[in-house]
């Protein structure tokens, strides 16, 4: 029964002086790395809601575009209207009928 307990006794010495620390290293190892991911993750998530916040705008310029194509239509036909009173004060100035 001794050199069951003496093997014992060695393994066991060999776990804590070898296979322990190797273990808490790696272990160690494997939280920096969840640390760094979720420290990149967090990163990463600002920079996302930095862009959607930024891009929001485009949107509401799509709208803007839309409607400034029905103020351009819009200002056109003020346009050829002021053009026809113009032509129509002409012809009444030529006929004398205006100062």
């Amino acid at each position: 029964m001794t050199v069951v307990l003496v093997l014992w006794w060695v393994l066991l010495g060999v776990a804590v002086v070898v296979v322990l620390p190797l273990v808490w290293y790696l272990l160690h190892r494997i939280y920096l790395a969840a640390s760094s991911i979720e420290r990149y993750a967090s990163e990463t998530l600002t920079a996302g809601v930095g862009v959607l916040n930024h891009t929001t705008a485009i949107r509401g310029l799509k709208t803007t575009l839309a409607v400034a194509e029905e103020l351009l239509r819009g200002a056109e036909s003020i346009g050829e209207s002021a053009a026809d009173i113009e032509q129509a004060l002409r012809r009444t100035r030529m006929v004398g009928g205006g100062p």
